[in-house]
């Protein structure tokens, strides 16, 4: 009898290591930089914050990566995988389906759309139909006007003594000039009518030219105006993505916005790349990553960071991981680890 009870005894004292040593399964999913994977090798943000983690916790563990968001939350949920970290937002719909970790990061969302370009906004005003419709009326103007100068003066000064089809670019040059220059002083009107015509366009060519440039002012202004995206507020009308299933979506759902999805990271930012797009709504850190290292003068951000956000490390509902991995966190925080990690990829302290 005291055999057994000795046997049960080391069964029970020796449960808690067996299950402190058991490899912990750990999901997650590219997300630069907070996990990515390099020849073969797992790094970023997320990455060197669990490897922190586990080792004050004397974990073992492997890494799983998921294709997409939605698979990997599914494991959490359905024990498939122990916890999983990326940049994973604390919602209250996810805190439904599984446990979160205090916040490891503090985010948001913010806009990025194609880099401003300000010579594309003034050639697409300058090329609109209406503008060169009217520089032909114009132009059409002062051949009229000066072919009827040249029928007032043809006998009254040698530059206008020519046949109808010789006079005609000389009779526009002339127009052209007295609406520009004020005409040339060697070739002022000597008839009665033409000197007449003559005051009368350099008078009314005042206006016109006024017109002409407030014109071209306020269309490129409405132009910046209408392609500048600065707000949410702003992607009305605009061709917008983010990937399915997430905090951005909803977001935008919840605001009427319509977007088009993307099945991942890699499938928005190729839609991006290849003009699909006008702006995208995601992660603030991971979209300004990808215009620091990829974009290449390409993208820029657009307006402050919106719906403030914090990432957490799932785990299953009821996992006892939860309360050990919060502990061991606050141990980070306050012995300097986690403000290092935070440094290395980010450079500016942890906010």
């Amino acid at each position: 009898m005291s055999r057994i009870i000795f046997a049960l005894a080391l069964v029970v004292a020796l449960w808690p290591v067996k299950s402190t040593s058991q490899e912990l399964v750990v999901g997650t999913i590219t997300r630069p930089p907070f996990s990515m994977e390099l020849a073969g090798t797992d790094l970023g943000f997320s990455i060197d914050l669990w490897q922190a983690l586990a080792s004050s916790m004397g974990r073992d563990y492997r890494f799983e990566r998921f294709d997409s968001f939605a698979e990997m939350l599914s494991a959490v949920e359905h024990q498939k995988v122990d916890l999983a970290i990326a940049n994973i937002s604390i919602t209250a719909a996810r805190e439904e389906a599984m446990d979160f970790s205090q916040p490891i990061f503090a985010s948001g969302l913010q806009i990025m759309s194609p880099t401003d370009h300000t010579g594309a906004a003034l050639w697409n005003t300058l090329f609109k139909k209406e503008l060169i419709l009217s520089v032909i009326l114009a132009f059409a103007a002062l051949l009229g006007v000066g072919m009827l100068m040249w029928w007032l003066e043809r006998r009254h000064q040698e530059y206008f003594d020519k046949p109808a089809k010789q006079a005609m670019f000389p009779a526009f040059w002339w127009a052209l000039n007295l609406v520009v220059n004020g005409g040339f002083e060697e070739r002022v009107p000597r008839t009665p009518l033409g000197r007449l015509m003559g005051v009368g366009m350099v008078i009314t060519s005042l206006f016109f030219v006024s017109v002409f440039v407030a014109y071209v002012t306020s269309a490129m202004t409405i132009e910046a105006i209408t392609t500048s995206i600065n707000s949410v507020n702003d992607l009305y009308g605009k061709r917008v993505g983010t990937v399915s299933g997430s905090t951005a979506a909803k977001y935008m759902d919840d605001r009427g916005l319509d977007y088009q999805e993307y099945a991942g990271l890699d499938q928005m930012l190729a839609g991006f790349e290849n003009k699909e797009l006008e702006a995208v709504v995601f992660d603030a850190p991971i979209l300004a990553y990808y215009v620091k290292t990829r974009a290449q003068g390409q993208a820029q951000m657009n307006g402050p960071v919106f719906l403030r956000e914090n990432y957490g490390i799932a785990a299953p509902t009821g996992s006892a991981l939860t309360e050990e991995i919060n502990r061991t966190l606050l141990s980070l925080r306050e012995n300097g680890k986690y403000r290092e990690i935070y440094e290395s990829w980010f450079g500016l302290e942890p906010q």
